[in-house]
């Protein structure tokens, strides 16, 4: 397996949690921000779509194996939105403070009391091993959920904050770093992607 991939995203964030959790494999995993690419336009449909498409640029620019993922927070009484716009829900340039606003003035337009609003965190990753590579690794997570109107806790990023996870009693922000790993729909496809690694021709 090569020592270094690169990562299709700039998001500090996504980032650090995916270096701990490629650690098991000694995998080097660069920002494709420290080669001075800009992010590929998800013009695609669905989390795979994107990921194979962000997967593919970032390899053909860093001339490395690359890996990209596309995720997002699917809310049942939104018909799945934010979905593949999560990122971006409050536009292009939206921050995440703007996004979650934007969430929150959805389900209130719904239900002032929030009550019920279930929802799913969902991660896809791909794994090139060069921009042509007709056989990328896939591997698939989800993390269940609901959504609440009063933000809490300061770790994680983006959605965090408002996503209610009913076993744990608390918020994906107010999780340890480790136990969100364990938990959330990145970690499981990591682990799924490991499993997949070791059992390919990359090792």
């Amino acid at each position: 397996m090569a020592k270094y991939l690169v990562l299709a995203s700039s998001n500090q964030g996504k980032l650090t949690e995916l270096r701990e959790l490629l650690l098991p494999l000694g995998l080097n995993l660069r920002s494709q921000s420290e080669f001075g690419l800009d992010s590929a336009e998800e013009t695609e449909q669905t989390f795979l779509g994107n990921a194979l498409l962000k997967a593919r640029h970032a390899s053909a620019g860093a001339g490395l194996p690359a890996l990209a993922d596309d995720s997002g927070l699917v809310v049942d009484a939104l018909d799945g939105a934010p979905g593949v716009y999560s990122a971006r829900y409050a536009g292009e340039d939206g921050t995440a403070t703007e996004n979650n606003s934007k969430l929150c003035q959805e389900l209130a337009r719904i239900d002032s009391s929030f009550v019920d609003f279930t929802a799913r965190f969902q991660c896809v990753l791909v794994l090139v091993r060069n921009p042509q590579d007709n056989s990328p690794i896939l591997a698939e997570g989800t993390w269940e959920g609901r959504i609440i109107e009063q933000p809490r806790g300061l770790n994680g990023f983006g959605y965090d904050p408002h996503f209610y996870v009913d076993e744990e009693g608390c918020t994906s922000a107010e999780l340890p770093r480790a136990r969100k790993n364990e938990l959330s729909h990145r970690g499981k496809a990591v682990r799924r992607l490991l499993e997949m690694i070791r059992n390919s021709d990359l090792t």
